[in-house]
Parts: structure tokens; sequence; C-alpha cells
């Protein structure tokens, strides 16, 4: 889906009607027995962050959520039906944390799929669209926070043509993977609600069990694995930090957490993004190709020699994660020596190089090695490292009615030192996001970045469309 901020998700006046987990529920839930499945590393990190955060005296939403239409007379019973029977599917949903003893120590709990009912509140009509767009922003600061539970909201406004569902998450239990999924299967259990008809999905993975299958595999390892010691080289490299995106971002060294804007916005066309993708799919296709760009582009901007950064991954190896809705995501290291790899070709090959050596780093939860190594990171910040995601969405169920069905996964953009980048390749072409630091400096940067890249691109694609005669 195109990645942007619930400003510009074409939010349109209406009812509002929101679903919460019901006061009975969550009664239930605070007098369950512990868990024994502990959380992810990459989950307690988070949430350890969001707590040191707040604790310092700022509030940081991080919540991820996604945003498509429903057409024709909407049912509201029948929605209700859909977004319960969808919740159930997905353990993580109804599995939360407590602090416990002196240590702070995470506890899970975990409902049963029979204790959990919804929450249905009328809210009222809406006739101003951004006086909306403002209440649903603050009902989603509020509810799906990384300190509460539940933490998770789903919206409808309701119009004479249908309506705008909006959901809100707390990362703690997502990823923009699980957001990719949501509109066609809430869509097929609506309409299999409005029809008085069950629909038999095949059981999916439990993301709390995966939790657990992680974190035993990781534990296994010390400071004298392998991938310890290729971390701690490549932060040494890195001047004893993870890497920041490497161009000014305006920032004053150990000044206050900054507040961040958005850029979004078409990258390519279809015919470009497919022709970029044949250029690079000998060297590991356009995952490669925007890394190699990248590499150029940001050190014709900054001048750094080599470029480094943690590259995100999926960890869902296996298929009966790949529907399964949690925060299947890990990192791995890449460098780019770009004064050597001053082409684009030569920086393909570097990336290509670097992606088969270190891809299956991330693998092991990068928390977990930090932890090997000593190391905090993350007292202060939501982000622990700049990123460029490239993500190829185009087989997702659903993802050629994104367009039609106004569908968007939705960030939230509050505060952050870091830049996070995303690049999706979607049916009409690929789509470019990021959330960055709201300074003069790094806005001009940011564009530059983004046009340069566009160039890149097209440059590459219309070079492979002359060498193929097209």
């Amino acid at each position: 889906m195109r990645m942007t901020d619930i400003q510009r998700c074409d939010i349109r006046p209406g009812r509002l009607v929101e679903w919460t987990l019901s006061p009975a529920t969550v009664a239930t839930a605070a007098g369950l027995p512990d868990d024994a499945r502990p959380p992810a590393y990459i989950q307690e990190s988070h949430i350890r962050t969001a707590r040191s955060v707040r604790e310092g005296g700022l509030f940081v939403p991080t919540w991820l959520g996604a945003a498509f239409d429903l057409p024709g007379r909407i049912d509201p019973d029948a929605l209700q039906e859909a977004l319960r029977a969808w919740t159930l599917r997905h353990e993580t949903l109804r599995s939360g944390f407590r602090w416990s003893g002196p240590g702070a120590e995470m506890r899970r709990f975990t409902l049963d799929a029979d204790e959990v009912s919804l929450h249905r509140e009328d809210v009222g009509e809406f006739t101003d669209a951004d006086a909306l767009v403002r209440h649903l922003q603050e009902r989603f600061d509020t509810v799906a926070d990384a300190l509460r539970w539940p933490n998770l909201i789903y919206t409808a406004v309701l119009r004479e043509d249908g309506a705008g569902v909006y959901m809100a998450f707390d990362h703690s239990n997502v990823d923009a993977y699980s957001l990719f999924r949501i509109p066609a299967e809430i869509h097929e259990l609506y309409t299999a609600a409005v029809e008085g008809r069950s629909v038999e999905h095949p059981p999916v993975g439990s993301y709390v069990d995966f939790c657990e299958a992680e974190r035993a595999d990781a534990d296994r390892i010390d400071d004298r694995h392998e991938i310890v010691g290729r971390w701690r080289e490549f932060i040494q490299r890195c001047d004893g930090r993870l890497p920041s995106f490497p161009v000014d971002l305006g920032l004053e060294p150990g000044g206050p957490l900054p507040e961040q804007r958005l850029l979004r916005e078409p990258l390519v066309d279809a015919a470009d993004a497919a022709a970029f993708e044949a250029y690079c799919r000998p060297y590991g296709g356009s995952l490669a190709g925007v890394l190699a760009a990248t590499a150029l582009v940001v050190h014709e901007i900054g001048g750094e020699p080599v470029y480094r950064t943690v590259v995100p991954f999926h960890t869902r190896t296996r298929s009966r994660w790949s529907q399964s809705v949690g925060w299947y995501v890990g990192g791995a290291p890449v460098e780019v020596p770009v004064e050597r790899a001053r082409d684009f070709p030569s920086a393909l090959a570097a990336v290509r190089e670097a992606l088969h050596a270190n891809r299956r780093m991330a693998r092991m939860p990068l928390d977990r090695v930090l932890r090997l190594l000593g190391t905090d990171f993350r007292p202060t910040s939501p982000d622990l490292y700049s990123i460029v995601s490239y993500v190829d969405a185009r087989a997702v169920p659903g993802a050629d009615r994104w367009t039609a069905l106004n569908a968007y996964g939705l960030l939230r953009v509050s505060y952050g030192d870091q830049v996070c980048a995303w690049v999706n390749r979607l049916p009409e072409g690929l789509w470019f996001a990021s959330r960055y630091p709201d300074t003069d400096i790094a806005q001009k940067n940011l564009r530059l970045y983004v046009e340069r890249l566009r160039d890149v691109v097209t440059g590459v694609a219309r070079q492979e469309a002359v060498a193929r005669g097209a």
C-alpha cells in the first residue's frame, strides 16, 4: 500500500463509529495468570524505550495503521462481526504485557479467543474533515499506545455511499506486511457477515509462538558468536554507533529529540519500475538497486566515503507465518564503499556482495546482539538507526484494488532524530515515503535525496528499456 500519515489519506466527513476491546475483556485480562511465552526482543526493546522516553517527559506516539474504503451502505453489526473475527485470528492482538517485580520484568498475558469481545461506540457526526482527522489522531495516540493495553482501535466513518475504515495498532503487534493484508481480509469477512455465511480460513501461525521460538534461539548464543563479532566490527567502523542517514540533518549534538515531518510521493511509474527491476535482477533485484542508488546519492550530498546502513528484512521464514499479524522484522548491516564504486553498476555489485554475506544476520535479533555487546543505543530515541526499506507488495491479496479502495498504510509522524524511508513497489509503480527531523536543512537534503533517487532509477530504467528495444 501507499504509506502516508493520517492527514493525507483522504478522510471525508461522516458519522464516526469506533471499536475497542470491551470492558469485560479488559477485566478478564487483568485477572489472567502469566503466559510463559516471553516477548520478542524487538517487542521488549520497543516497549522499554517508550517507557524510558516517557519518563524523560516526552510522549512519542509510534502506532501504525491501515486505512481503506468499504463501498455501499454499511451494516455496523456485520462490520463489528468482521472486525472481531479478524482480531481473534491473530493471537498477538489478544496478548499484552505487564511489569513484574523490582527488576521491572515484562510478563506476557494472553486471552483465549472466547474471552474477547468488542465494544462499539457511536461517536457522532463530523461535518469538518480536519476536525475528524484531529479527533482520530488523538484517539489513536491515546489508545494505540505502547505503554497501555489494549493498544489497538478500529474506527469507521459511515457515509451514504460507504465507509472509510481506519485502524491503529501499537507497533509491537504489527509490521508493514501485517497492514498490507488487512483491506482484503476485512472486505472478505464483512461481505460474508452481510450474507450470513462464515469464512473458512486455514489457521495462521501465532506471532506469540514465534516470539518464544525466536527468543529461545537467540538466547543460545553468547558474545563469542560469529554474528555478534561481525556486528561489533560494523559498529566500530560506525564510530561506536549504529548508522544514521549520512547527510546533514541540521541537528545539534545532544539536543532534544526533534519533531519529524513526512515526505511521500510516487517515485516512478509501473513501466520504469519494471525496467529498473529487470536491470537489477542479476544483482538481487530492486532492493539492491534502491540501496545502490541511495549509496551514490547520499555520497553526492554528504560526501561520506562509505555508505553504511542497516537493512530491514522480514523474518517470516516458514509458511505458517506468511499470513500472521506480528512484527516479523530483523536487520542486517550493509556497507558500500562509494569512493571505489562511483557508478551504478559497481555500486550494485558492492550491494549484492554485502547482502549475500550479511542477509542471514537479520534472523538474529539485533537487540539480543546489543545486550551481548553491553551497549544500549536507544534510551532516548524511538528509532535505533536510520533505514531505507524496500518491499514488493504486488503479490499481496487485493493489491490490485488498493487504489480503488483508497487503501493506505498509516505512519505516525511524531518525534525522532533518524531518517526512516520506505520504497514500496505497487501495481502502479514505486511509492516513496519518509519521516525525518523537521529542520530546514533536513527538508532540503531529503528533497534532494528523493529527486536524485528518482533520477537514478529513471536513468537506469530508460537505459534498460533501450537495451531491450522497448
